[in-house]
């Protein structure tokens, strides 16, 4: 099925239903605004008070809306209820001042929708007392009398610069409470809700093959926008742009190139909404979205396998072997999720928006649900390392975030960690994605880059970013030899092993850590390993020497301690035999490894000991 297809199945599955969280998919015909006042009429549309809103009790109001107000961007499109005040205060302009003082045409439009209501069978007693109210056109001197809006001592004006809830005040929304019936909420109130439904379809006489259902039903010729948010003007379904290249030269009109019915295209959207409202991911500019179609809850894909909570958790297994990580990963995966039925379909979804009016879907994808577990667990596996969790001063395999894997090969040092621009963090996780829902091998400059970071510990000030990039690096080198079939895949230290730049990786190891064992009370001082870095990676024979030579003061301190190091040195250097260990080619990125490796041997040993 396609996207828009899983998004009505969504909707005709869970509308009505009750959800954990409180959030409910919204009706057909309706939408959300953040409101800024709320007006308290009785049920004879006398006015009985006003208050000014805090931000986050008037966000995401539920709103009734029309197909032309939802779409609304310039022109005078009123909603039919709750709406800004130069559309329902008939005395605005005695207050407002600027383009729309003389607010004459939008209070008309507004007054004539409401009044059509009011005199049709559909109507409700929220609306006869709304239209009271409103065409006694005294709804600014009301709000001023209580406070509301602030006006100008001298003009009687609304005073410039006032704001309500971060809006300024002459631009604020306004939403309804209404004493003395069943529902006094207006925006909570399901029979005022069903009874727009039904006036608004009343309205909607185009009727067109709708291509998504296959049946003659009214059409929508203009879609909902607010999709990732309630301020969000992006639209996905657009064909407005008669005058340019939209469509010109293959079709006459936009119904030729796609028609769909005003309820499937509600339904689709109020379920796209309601998922990234519920369960969406944003980064920067980009939203994704991942969902089963039991509706049950996921495992969150950006994640590393395993949470800190759950590594350190009180009583948990020490997580350095392989099988262990496993195990628990397994574990935290299923219990996140449940047992997955058969037949269960996994949708992946990214929408972006390339200009502030547009959007588009950057990423979808359609999976089993067995599948979609099995390249999640598989991908885990694969990137893990052994990594070091400074708080608690231990060790544990785990694998990476997708946030982790980018800033560590494209952020540079900030001040809570590394960080990279919010463009390229969003554009390297819609290609990492694929690699983990559907198995795809990793992008070769993402790992390269991870390489030549790691490869110059300088550009770092603090040690721990330098650590992490490390980390990193080795899982994403892992993951790609494991993807490749060729090449190191071992988590940890295996002395069976004899490649050249493994083996040159441990003497770093080595080197660094000898010469860190003498400091004494130093702080977080450069070794003379870390200084030569970026230079042994590209000609380790010859680099080697220089660090040797440099660290023999050292071990010189270091006494008896020194011998440890000394046979860890001559034993790796065996391995290698003279052709090996003299050749001054680049080192390939399995000296990381070798490096990352060797580090763990040697402090968890210390431990040990």
């Amino acid at each position: 099925m396609s996207w828009e297809n899983e998004l009505y199945s969504v909707y005709e599955t869970q509308y009505g239903k009750e959800t954990d969280d409180g959030i409910a998919l919204m009706p057909v015909s309706h939408s959300t605004a953040n409101a800024q006042i709320e007006v308290t009429l009785d049920a004879q549309g006398e006015f009985v008070t006003a208050r000014g809103l805090e931000k986050e009790e008037g966000k995401n109001t539920l709103i009734l809306v029309t197909e032309n107000s939802a779409a609304r961007a310039n022109g005078i499109n009123p909603m039919p209820f709750a709406d800004k005040l130069v559309y329902i205060a008939g005395d605005y302009g005695e207050f407002a001042e600027g383009k729309k003082s003389d607010n004459s045409e939008y209070f008309l439009a507004y007054s004539n929708g409401l009044q059509a209501w009011h005199e049709s069978s559909y109507t409700h007693p929220a609306v006869d007392a709304l239209y009271k109210y409103i065409s006694r056109k005294r709804m600014m001197k009301d709000l001023a009398a209580c406070g509301v809006l602030k006006l100008n001592g001298e003009t009687g004006k609304l005073e410039s610069g006032v704001k309500i809830a971060g809006i300024a005040q002459e631009d604020s929304f306004v939403r309804f409470r209404i004493n003395g019936l069943n529902e006094p909420q207006t925006w909570k109130s399901k029979t005022l809700s069903d009874a727009f439904i039904e006036w608004n379809a009343s309205q909607m006489t185009d009727t067109q093959l709708c291509y998504a259902t296959g049946k003659v039903l009214p059409v929508a010729s203009k879609h909902p926008s607010k999709i990732r948010n309630a301020g969000d003007m992006a639209k996905l379904i657009s064909a407005n742009d008669d005058s340019g290249f939209t469509y010109r030269g293959r079709f006459t009109n936009s119904g030729e190139a796609l028609t769909l019915s005003y309820d499937f295209s509600q339904k689709m959207h109020n379920a796209l909404k309601w998922l990234i409202q519920r369960q969406g991911m944003s980064f920067d500019t980009l939203t994704m979205v991942v969902w089963a179609s039991t509706m049950q809850p996921l495992p969150d894909i950006q994640s590393a396998g395993i949470s800190d909570d759950d590594i350190f958790e009180e009583d948990a297994p020490i997580i350095n072997t392989q099988k262990i990580y496993c195990d628990l990963l397994r574990k935290s995966i299923f219990s996140s999720c449940g047992e997955m039925p058969i037949n269960t379909k996994v949708m992946l979804m990214c929408v972006d928006a390339a200009t502030t009016g547009r959007l588009s879907v950057s990423l979808y994808t359609e999976l089993e649900g067995s599948k979609f577990m099995e390249n999640l667990i598989k991908w885990h596996e694969d990137t893990a390392a052994v990594r070091w969790y400074s708080k608690q001063k231990k060790r544990a395999i785990n694998s990476f975030s997708v946030h982790n894997i980018i800033n560590c090969a494209f952020g540079s040092e900030m001040t809570k960690g590394l960080e990279c621009k919010k463009e390229i963090l969003k554009d390297n996780i819609l290609r990492l994605i694929p690699c983990i829902t559907q198995g795809r091998p990793l992008p070769k400059d993402i790992v390269n880059a991870l390489y030549r970071k790691a490869s110059n510990p300088l550009a770092y000030d603090k040690s721990y970013d330098h650590r992490n990039v490390v980390e990193t690096a080795c899982g994403m080198i892992r993951k790609q030899n494991i993807d490749r079939k060729d090449g190191i895949t071992a988590m940890a230290y295996d002395p069976t092993i004899t490649d050249r730049s493994y083996l040159y990786g441990c003497l770093l190891a080595v080197a660094d850590a000898a010469e860190r064992d003498s400091y004494e009370n130093e702080g977080d001082r450069v070794t003379n390993a870390r200084r030569y870095w970026s230079a042994f990676s590209g000609r380790p024979y010859r680099t080697w020497r220089i660090i040797e030579e440099r660290l023999r003061p050292y071990l010189d301190k270091l006494g008896k301690k020194s011998v440890r190091y000394e046979k860890m040195m001559n034993e790796l250097m065996d391995k290698m035999g003279i052709e090996q260990f003299s050749d001054n080619t680049a080192l390939s990125p399995a000296y990381l490894l070798g490096y990352h490796h060797y580090t763990n041997k040697i402090y968890t040993k210390k431990v040990e000991e």
